[in-house]
């Protein structure tokens, strides 16, 4: 398979640590790794997109990582969808990627440990 899954997350360093009480950026940075590490392991080869939470700079990011791969799929992370504060960006993000990417899959995680099975929901 070639580079064809863009995986779209918050970069830990972009998280309110509030919301992720009892963990630290460095762990979850961690987690981020062993994930990748995991999807490699099953065969999927994915291009990460790290970005912030500000509108202009995230829709640039995504927007470059998006041409500088033939995408076909994007997996959305928990920290887009999951808290009300992100639902603009999430939406913005959405819409981007659906005018950029006609016939785009998107699929979704709940953490960086479930992302490997909701590739598997898509991906054969």
């Amino acid at each position: 398979m070639g580079k064809e899954i863009l995986s779209l997350g918050l970069a830990p360093s972009a998280i309110d640590p509030n919301l992720l009480p009892q963990r630290d950026t460095g762990a979850l940075e961690n987690r981020i790794a062993d994930a990748g590490a995991l999807l490699r392991e099953a065969g999927f080869e994915v291009v990460p997109c790290l970005i912030g939470t500000d509108p202009e700079d995230a829709e640039a990011k995504v927007r470059e990582c998006l041409a500088a791969h033939p995408i076909k799929v994007v997996m959305i992370g928990g920290g887009l969808r999951l808290w009300p504060e992100q639902t603009p960006l999430f939406e913005r993000l959405v819409n981007l990627i659906i005018q950029e990417v006609p016939g785009v899959t998107l699929c979704f995680n709940t953490s960086p440990e479930t992302t490997v099975d909701a590739l598997r929901r898509w991906v054969s």
